[in-house]
């Protein structure tokens, strides 16, 4: 095994490369990259100490405004440290969360790496593959001169726009200041694609440890964000932005691996290729998919993308259903050559909290033995099209799934009490000052209905 560098070495060849700054980030509860520059004359300190934030400005810290705990210290990884190709002489670094010198409950991240030691302590690795889709739209005036939201490609408008050659072409340049971007940051890029959506795309890269998959999504995020900016487009995570179309998932395929390397979830005789250990993860996020609903799919929005309707494609997989099927879209876990896909995150969720409790939820069903359901051999949409009996549905709406979260109290205890307790806070709140909205289509059918 080759040796790291040191702290010095990596700063001397920061130096070398003309860094002069280190964009040191963290994620707040509602899963946005935030952060401040910091010279990298101080990234020592910031390695050390870390980086000063107010605790009370950040959503979802849960500190008091006072004291040697209303501090928020985000503590530079160095392994994380990468020159950032839209922002020259800068430096991007993933910070851990403390406070009074204690690893923060609250923070995301450090919720994420609890849930990896108790994987360490088996002799096990979660390998994750993230899929993010994403629209690209922009904010302009509308036919009434009122400022919109629109798909920022006035000419993708196909009604089956899949994998269309035209918008590709049309939004080359974007595509390819990602790809150039991508590959500056070492993201080992594997396809882009049109997906199912007017103004919806999917980049995928490699696969890695779920701590890192987790901070690599972050840093997607903000490169795309730049790189959207830089062609005047906004990279938008909202679920479902278009009503009817199909909403954006953030799809985690899932696989563990012992300290050898060997498949632990793979057996080419068992169900679904499936061992009994991956049979049992299954069951596990089977059995905690209604309080899972609350942290992967965390907005009012989610729960447009999470409803059997039909789409103007023509084409919806949207997970509703709790089951698990061989490569089978229309189900929530979908197995692929002994690993699982887990469609329910869409791309609002905070991913370390996602992941944590995806991971909780599996070794939940691995230390009670929990069985498998029978494997659904059926398109779930045809069948609920046809009437016939379908598996339990997953929460119609943001309130219902944090009422699953709160009652849920073994995931919440291994997820963590401290985080659970401010994202039930703050996303209840978000949920009245939605319940308080009075919509157009309310409007057109109540107003003068008589």
């Amino acid at each position: 095994m080759s040796r790291l560098p040191t702290l010095e070495e990596r700063i001397a060849t920061l130096r070398a490369q003309g860094i002069h700054s280190v964009l040191a980030t963290f994620t707040d509860l509602q899963g946005v990259p935030k952060g401040k520059l910091v010279p990298l004359s101080a990234l020592a300190s910031a390695v050390d100490i870390g980086a000063g934030f107010s605790g009370p400005s950040i959503t979802g810290t849960g500190l008091p405004r006072m004291g040697a705990r209303s501090e928020y210290m985000g503590r530079v990884r160095p392994e994380s440290l990468r020159p950032l190709p839209f922002m020259p002489g800068v430096a991007h670094a993933v910070c851990d969360g403390f406070a009074g010198d204690e690893p923060l409950d609250t923070c995301s991240r450090q919720v994420l790496q609890r849930q990896v030691a108790r994987l360490k302590a088996r002799g096990w690795t979660l390998w994750v593959g993230i899929e993010p889709e994403f629209f690209l739209l922009r904010r302009q005036a509308a036919n009434g001169g009122k400022l919109g939201w629109q798909v920022a490609d006035a000419e993708d408008r196909l009604a089956k726009p899949s994998y269309d050659l035209s918008a590709i072409g049309r939004n080359f340049g974007f595509l390819d200041a990602m790809r150039q971007t991508l590959d500056a940051l070492g993201f080992e890029l594997q396809q882009m694609d049109h997906e199912d959506a007017c103004g919806q795309y999917e980049i995928n890269y490699r696969h890695d440890d779920a701590l890192a998959a987790a901070d690599r999504y972050q840093l997607f995020k903000l490169a795309t964000q730049a790189v959207a900016h830089q062609h005047g487009l906004v990279f938008s995570t909202m679920p479902k932005p278009l009503a009817h179309a199909p909403g954006s998932g953030l799809h985690f395929h899932l696989s563990l691996a012992d300290e050898k390397g060997h498949a632990v979830m793979a057996d080419p005789a068992g169900t679904l290729g499936l061992s009994e250990t991956g049979q049992r993860f299954a069951a596990g996020l089977l059995h905690h998919a209604d309080a899972l609903t609350a942290l992967c799919a965390p907005t009012v929005n989610s729960y447009r993308r999470l409803a059997a309707s039909a789409s103007a494609s023509g084409t919806t997989w949207s997970p509703v259903w709790k089951a698990v099927g061989d490569n089978n879209r229309t189900c929530l876990v979908r197995t692929v050559a002994g690993r699982l896909e887990w469609r329910l995150p869409d791309p609002s969720c905070n991913v370390y909290a996602a992941l944590a409790a995806t991971l909780a939820a599996g070794l939940a069903g691995i230390d009670q033995a929990m069985p498998m359901p029978a494997p659904c051999e059926d398109d779930l949409y045809e069948r609920h099209a046809g009437g016939l009996p379908m598996p339990e549905r997953l929460p119609r709406d943001l309130h219902a799934a944090l009422d699953a979260l709160e009652q849920n109290t073994g995931l919440r205890e291994a997820v963590g009490e401290g985080f659970c307790g401010q994202f039930l806070q703050i996303k209840r709140t978000e949920w009245d000052a939605w319940s308080q909205q009075i919509s157009d289509w309310e409007m057109d059918r109540y107003a003068n209905a008589g």
